[in-house]
């Protein structure tokens, strides 16, 4: 299972609009993720510089991150443009991270 690991940013003021959305993730949404093989998935943030650091492990060949063709994916971008760092098209910057430690 290979872990994947990537950050985005977060609008300064946002952390508890951010996680309220998490907590209410879409049941639809949570099933596509869990369906592309995408397992133990966790995201925290830096207070300091609104840095989201998220780590996600992948069963099959993609991460969350390719699965904007989809339109439940789609509406979420949207959803969530208003707090975060967005593309033109919506989705999050994000910038994917080397692995330069790993301690089982």
């Amino acid at each position: 299972m290979k872990r994947v690991s990537f950050k985005m940013k977060l609008k300064p003021g946002m952390k508890q609009e951010y996680k309220k959305r998490h907590d209410e993730i879409w049941p639809e949404l949570k099933v596509l993720i869990q369906s592309s093989g995408v397992s133990d998935y966790s995201i925290f943030l830096d207070e300091e510089t609104n840095i989201l650091f998220a780590v996600q492990k992948q069963g099959g060949t993609e991460s969350s991150q390719d699965l904007g063709s989809t339109p439940i994916v789609q509406k979420w971008w949207a959803y969530m443009a208003d707090i975060m760092e967005t593309n033109p098209d919506n989705s999050p910057v994000t910038i994917p991270l080397e692995e330069v430690f790993y301690m089982e």
